[in-house]
């Protein structure tokens, strides 16, 4: 179609009445002028020389940083190493055996393993503790503290795995182990026979070492706990982990703080000797919320109670809500103690298997055994004079 006459001034008159139009794929910076300023006014290559620079270097807007609690000095620990780490390290690996204490991450690693300083060969191997995780390395729920890995479908259960761990630490000749496991709520008992044969084993094994089983809710079933409280272990264990209140928000919603006082009461009503559980600190918990946690285990006659400090195992897990001081941690102890509690750990670095806690349970069953050794000896010569007399 050609244009002529009028109609070719009218085209070009509107041609002209169209603004070009610009794609920018960044918008001018309107800070330009006062970064170039702030360069100008900034330390000189100079005083780079001179070494007159600030101490402080801020990265970025310096107005949108919120401040967060540094990891106090207490808090870090050294890089394990030692004769009785490397063995018991090779020895898991061997045996296709997973412990908490490395997926956990746990900070005492080094000196669990590490055993007794300046000690024997033999010594330190029976000061050394490990925590051994059962059926797997995948659990299946997820609690926002945890690192072990989740999954609803882990891999199906070793049945060589009761055999290898007994089989691993009668080699070790360790004088306490505990046990614990990832959530299995996939298998129709939560893996309680499976928990129990290895126990069973431990004992055929090596009879004088203590056993700990740090176990799971087993989804509220309570004839579950009895499997492994009558498998013949000598500490029945289960974290409640926090305070009620918080129970929803730092647990797997499968996880109830009532359910787990139910799990403890199941245990000693079974005639497991000691009890025991443990208590995270720095999470969001007040002083009144964690009294009256102890208030409520010790209306199920737990016995052993642990505090420690929460660490971010990852950034995709909950935040740290403050760092508790050693004082504090202090503190709990004693009112714990005054409580009625036969034994209570408490430190930013406690865990709920720790070695020193342990250490002194050993000492308290031998103790309870002696206790009763001699009762009965007490009785018998009663009678012994009573028969006497008559």
């Amino acid at each position: 179609m050609r244009l002529c006459g009028p109609h070719v001034s009218n085209a070009l008159r509107s041609t002209r009445a169209v603004k070009p139009q610009i794609r920018c794929l960044a918008t001018p910076s309107s800070s330009k002028n006062s970064f170039s300023q702030t360069l100008e006014e900034g330390p000189s290559l100079d005083d780079f020389i001179a070494d007159r620079v600030s101490d402080r270097v801020v990265l970025g807007n310096a107005k949108l940083c919120v401040p967060w609690p540094r990891l106090p000095s207490y808090l870090k620990t050294s890089i394990p190493k030692g004769a009785s780490f490397s063995k018991i390290k090779k020895d898991l690996r061997g045996l296709n055996l997973h412990t908490v204490c490395e997926e956990a991450r746990c900070p005492n690693i080094g000196d669990c393993w590490g055993g007794k300083e300046g000690a024997t060969e033999a010594e330190g191997r029976r000061a050394a503790t490990a925590t051994i995780m059962l059926m797997g390395d995948t659990c299946t729920r997820g609690c926002r503290f945890c690192s072990v890995k989740t999954s609803r479908t882990p891999p199906p259960l070793d049945p060589h795995e009761p055999e290898n761990t007994a089989e691993a630490i009668s080699r070790w000749g360790l004088g306490y182990i505990v046990l614990t496991s990832v959530d299995r709520d996939d298998l129709a008992d939560g893996g309680a026979y499976h928990f129990a044969e290895t126990i069973m084993k431990i004992k055929q094994k090596a009879p004088q070492i203590l056993v700990e089983a740090l176990t799971g809710d087993f989804a509220g079933n309570l004839d579950h706990v009895s499997v492994v409280a009558k498998s013949g272990l000598d500490v029945y264990a289960h974290n409640i982990e926090t305070v009620e209140a918080l129970t929803p928000f730092v647990r797997d919603r499968r996880a109830t703080f009532k359910q787990s006082l139910n799990v403890l009461k199941r245990a000693k009503e079974e005639g497991v000797r000691v009890t025991k559980t443990s208590i995270m600190l720095g999470v969001g918990e007040n002083e009144e919320q964690v009294v009256d946690a102890l208030r409520e285990l010790r209306k199920v006659d737990v016995d052993v109670v642990t505090f420690g400090q929460y660490m971010r195992p990852t950034k995709r897990h909950m935040k740290v809500d403050r760092y508790v001081e050693p004082a504090e941690f202090d503190r709990w102890k004693q009112v714990a103690e005054d409580m009625g509690f036969l034994y209570v750990a408490s430190g930013p670095l406690v865990r709920s298997s720790y070695k020193a806690g342990e250490f002194f349970i050993e000492n308290v069953l031998k103790g309870k055994g002696t206790e009763k050794r001699t009762k009965n000896l007490i009785a018998d010569k009663v009678l012994e004079s009573e028969k006497l007399q008559a």
